[in-house]
C-alpha cells in the first residue's frame, strides 16, 4: 500500500508539536521549528527522514527497496524513502525516531512523562 505525504503528515502530526510548512522549498515537517522530514521533488523524488547515521546503515543494508540514498545524502543522517513501497508501520516507527531526535528537550519530557 504506497503512503501519500498527506499520511506521512498525519503519521507526523499526532506527535507533540509538529508543524507542516516548507522546508529546504518543499513540503517539510518540523518540531520546534527544526526540520526532520521532506518531500523531495527533486528528479529521485521520495522522503528525506531524519534519522541516526546507524539507523541509515542498517536500513540500506538490509536491502528493502523503500530505503535509498543518493551521493549529496551520503554520510548525512537522513534516509530516503521511497512512499510508493515503504510498510506503513515501518514508516511511522521511523517518524516517530526522527521525532525524538529533533524535538526541544521540554517536549520530549513531557512525552516521557505522558
Amino acid at each position: 500500500m504506497a503512503m501519500t505525504w498527506e499520511q506521512v503528515v498525519g503519521v507526523a502530526t499526532a506527535l507533540p508539536g509538529v508543524e507542516e510548512g516548507t522546508w529546504w522549498r518543499s513540503p517539510g515537517l518540523k518540531v520546534g521549528g527544526k526540520g526532520f522530514a521532506r518531500l523531495r521533488d527533486e528528479a529521485e523524488g521520495g522522503l528525506a527522514l531524519l534519522c541516526e547515521i546507524p539507523e541509515k546503515q542498517a536500513l540500506l543494508a538490509s536491502g528493502d527497496p523503500a530505503f535509498y540514498t543518493t551521493p549529496h545524502y551520503d554520510g548525512h543522517p537522513f534516509i530516503l524513502i521511497d512512499l510508493a513501497v515503504v510498510d506503513p508501520d515501518q514508516l511511522a516507527e521511523l517518524v516517530d525516531a526522527a521525532w525524538w531526535l529533533r524535538a526541544p528537550a521540554r517536549l520530549r519530557r513531557e512525552r516521557q512523562g505522558a
